[in-house]
């Protein structure tokens, strides 16, 4: 198959079991404001929102806020108790982000963390917040390996980890690369294999996004 005919298969999906005018929205601001069309597509965004449904997931760890696509599906899941805190470096996304949350409807159950995630993830440390129960890592890739660390201090047992992005159009098989995203997701990978505390696997992914996949672990006792 081709690129447009995953991108077809997308379209119809999306038709069907996706469309929803409010996270759709999010998309058209994005767009409007300037940002990099670099969001989950919208299937991995409702496959988030069911995910995080399934498994009771009240409090969310997200690296990679963007202009909030991926943020307003996970914000929903938690519910009105629940708890989003996400980090995004860049200060013109995070503004995009806070005003389509809040038009989602979200806005009170998230919190946007402006910065460096490697500078702000120590500071949360030191807070000793309630572990959490899922962390979405969708940010930077080349600091993948040190977020993947940092989800292990901050969740508990039976918590999930995904980090997005790691298959780079096969790239991930090729271990002569010298792409530092390619690196990174090879160094995850691994990370994910050596440590005792999670079990892991990744799924690749066609469509819209073009070849890619998302890493799936498990925090273990």
């Amino acid at each position: 198959m081709t690129s447009a005919e995953w991108a077809d298969v997308d379209r119809y999906l999306v038709e069907n079991l996706v469309a929803d005018p409010e996270t759709a929205a999010v998309l058209t601001e994005n767009e409007r404001a300037g940002l990099p069309a670099i969001d989950v597509s919208a299937p991995q965004g409702k496959f988030l929102y069911l995910l995080a449904r399934a498994a009771g997931v009240r409090r969310v760890l997200e690296i990679g806020t963007l202009g909030g696509y991926s943020t307003v599906w996970l914000a929903r899941a938690v519910g009105k108790s629940g708890q989003v805190l996400t980090m995004e470096y860049e200060p013109r996304h995070a503004e995009v982000a806070r005003a389509n949350l809040d038009r989602a409807g979200v806005g009170d159950r998230v919190e946007i963390r402006v910065g460096a995630a490697l500078e702000n993830l120590p500071v949360l440390a030191d807070e000793q917040p309630d572990p959490f129960d899922l962390v979405f890592l969708d940010a930077d890739k080349v600091n993948n390996p040190n977020y993947v660390r940092w989800a292990l201090r901050l969740t508990r047992p039976g918590s999930v980890v995904i980090v997005d992005n790691v298959v780079r159009q096969g790239g991930l098989a090729d271990a002569d690369s010298s792409d530092p995203a390619i690196r990174a997701s090879r160094e995850v990978v691994e990370l994910l294999s050596a440590e005792p505390r999670l079990d892991a696997t990744v799924v690749q992914t066609v469509g819209s996004k073009g070849w890619d996949g998302f890493a799936y672990a498990l925090v273990l006792d």
